[in-house]
């Protein structure tokens, strides 16, 4: 492990930017798609990641950025219930992080593992990728040429780049996506030049909505387990046991409270990036505070206002084309999850418990309680919860599960 401590104020400042760079595409993506403000999303990222840092002691390198799992929740809700309504939606989703903090502080973390096990977890993944798919064609069918050069990029980049550069497929498809579109003469650069160079971003208020609410909480179930796996490979990646110090407890209560504040001023739930993770494993250096430097250096770009203009002078084909790929590897994702922890899909109680999470998720069902209605990922998470509860043998499976480990 390198000694981080040699590095000087600037190297560190260098090497923030680069973090920062490797979780910039993935950032700005997820409002771009939800129609939130990308400005807002590098604010929020950046916000969150000192509150994490800071209820976290300081002490576990990660950055946080936009979460994909709330894309598909987030344009359904903003449908139903519009931005602000499903602000309040996304606050709840940082309040059900601290009730689980609270369970792994006093419970542990077997108490996760036994209400969300893979057979809920790896279906409720497949979920959120492939309730997209339609939006990604749509999106790429605007310009199938403009949408094969940024899939194209996005692929040969996580195939074949080296160092860095494999780290920002998604960035490397926007930006040669986005070159390929001014060749075309595609983009309108008149917004940019009347956009300001210093603007506060276009914060949102949340107004209070409890169907919002109800719709959203179940969609947290991926995410809480995310978390989870993030800060194991972190622990791995930097050598030491962030689940004993500062405490798992904390780093999912920092993620929660960051989760809150990027829903109170309009920016899109943040999460975990694995990306920074593999930066970090790939440049060998560990400091937390090269990692607050990336979020100081995000919230400054954030108010630059020329930046948020190119940024939404993006053609949805370009978005579209990366979606392509980007969607259908959640859903593998998900496929692997079950793969990886050996999940029987010949056993029945499996079989069941998957086929109604996906059929009742991809079908749209929807379920109303008085005024309030759920529906989607949200609906479909909490079946699969309740059905693992109750069906038989769940229980056995897990003590199996926990004695072979």
């Amino acid at each position: 492990m390198n000694n981080v401590k040699k590095l000087n104020s600037a190297q560190k400042t260098i090497v923030g930017i680069q973090f920062l760079f490797v979780a910039f595409g993935a950032t700005v993506l997820v409002p771009l798609l939800v129609g939130m403000s990308p400005s807002v999303a590098l604010f929020t990222a950046g916000l969150g990641t000192l509150i994490f840092h800071l209820v976290t002691k300081g002490k576990v390198p990660i950055f946080l950025g936009s979460s994909f799992a709330f894309i598909a929740p987030i344009i359904k809700a903003t449908e139903l219930y519009g931005l602000p309504g499903t602000l309040s939606g996304l606050v709840a989703v940082g309040a059900v992080y601290g009730i689980m903090s609270a369970l792994v502080r006093f419970r542990g973390v077997g108490f996760i593992s036994r209400l969300f096990p893979p057979i809920v977890v790896g279906p409720v993944i497949m979920l959120i990728g492939l309730s997209l798919a339609g939006t990604g064609v749509d999106m790429a069918k605007g310009n199938w040429w403009l949408a094969m050069i940024a899939l194209l990029t996005t692929v040969i980049v996580s195939l074949f780049g080296k160092g860095l550069l494999k780290l920002i497929p998604i960035f490397a498809g926007i930006v040669v996506g986005y070159v390929a579109a001014i060749f075309f003469g595609l983009i309108d650069f008149q917004t940019v030049i009347d956009a300001p160079w210093f603007a506060l971003p276009e914060f949102v208020k949340p107004e209070m909505c409890w169907e919002a609410v109800v719709f959203m909480i179940p969609v947290a179930i991926a995410p809480v387990i995310e978390h989870i796996g993030d800060v194991y490979a972190i622990n791995e990646v930097a050598g030491k046991d962030f689940v004993k110090d500062p405490g798992l407890h904390r780093t999912m209560l920092g993620d929660g409270l960051a989760c809150v504040a990027a829903s109170f001023i309009g920016g899109p739930p943040v999460t975990t990036y694995s990306e920074v993770t593999g930066a970090i494993s790939l440049t060998k250096i560990y400091d937390p505070a090269v990692i607050r430097i990336a979020a100081i250096v995000g919230i400054l770009f954030s108010v630059l206002g020329k930046v948020s203009a190119i940024l939404k002078t993006i053609p949805s084909p370009v978005l579209g084309g990366i979606m392509l790929l980007l969607f259908g590897t959640i859903a593998s994702v998900g496929i692997n999850s079950l793969i990886k922890n050996k999940v029987d899909m010949g056993n029945t109680r499996n079989l069941v418990i998957a086929s109604l999470i996906l059929t009742l998720g991809i079908g749209g069902a929807e379920m109303s309680f008085g005024s309030i209605t759920m529906s989607g990922i949200g609906l479909a998470a909490l079946v699969g919860v309740i059905l693992n509860l109750i069906i038989p043998g769940g229980k056995q499976k897990a003590e199996n599960t926990n004695e072979k480990k």
